[in-house]
């Protein structure tokens, strides 16, 4: 999706919104950045108020979310920094170290209510620790609902702060995650002790 790299993110911005990247001194405006991990290039966007977006590069839809950011914010999106950015690059720095297991860089995460409250229960999954779809949809009384708790799991935009890779089917198998398998693994693996940041990837040792 041109994402991918430092290079390319002017022109796929160009592409998604039809203009050159530029900074803007409007302060609703939603920010976007290019972070890199031990998973691979990240895109983030924040406003004023906190981050609300945090996706792999090579997700697809990259550009219906951003796309989605515009009409949800009804702003500018453009290419940038603000102080909720950086508290960001530097706490995921942190988690991967191993350092840190509770992200407080504010985020802002619209949705439906629905959608809001399995987010927020996402939230509320400690570190180290998985739940099951099924779980989940008891916890917001809504049992027997997993398959839309599934699908509100995976239009979460706040990838690993909001820790949707911690749900698991209900017999300990990986399920989905929009970020690929390999990753969820590792990131619970992360989580749970038993992968250094320095250690493989699961793709890197296929």
């Amino acid at each position: 999706n041109g994402f991918e790299s430092h290079s390319g993110f002017r022109d796929a911005f160009t592409r998604t919104f039809g203009r050159p990247p530029g900074r803007s001194e409007n302060l609703d405006c939603v920010v976007v950045s290019w972070f890199e991990s031990p998973l691979g290039p990240l895109v983030a966007a924040a406003n004023n108020r906190g981050v609300c977006l945090l996706e792999f590069t090579d997700r697809r839809k990259l550009e219906y979310q951003f796309l989605t950011l515009k009409k949800l914010f009804s702003c500018a999106i453009v290419p940038g920094r603000n102080e909720h950015l950086n508290l960001l690059e530097k706490e995921l720095e942190q988690y991967f170290a191993g350092h840190l297991r509770q992200f407080s860089v504010p985020l802002v995460y619209p949705g439906t209510p629905f959608q809001e409250r399995v987010w927020n229960e996402l939230l509320g999954i400690p570190y180290g620790q998985t739940r099951s779809y099924e779980d989940l949809a008891r916890q917001i009384d809504a049992a027997g609902s997993q398959r839309a708790v599934g699908h509100a799991n995976g239009l979460n935009r706040v990838a690993i702060v909001i820790p949707c890779h911690r749900v698991v089917n209900k017999d300990g198998k990986l399920g989905g995650y929009g970020g690929g398998l390999w990753r969820k693994q590792f990131l619970l693996d992360l989580e749970q002790g038993v992968r250094r940041l320095d250690s493989p990837s699961p793709r890197e040792e296929a």
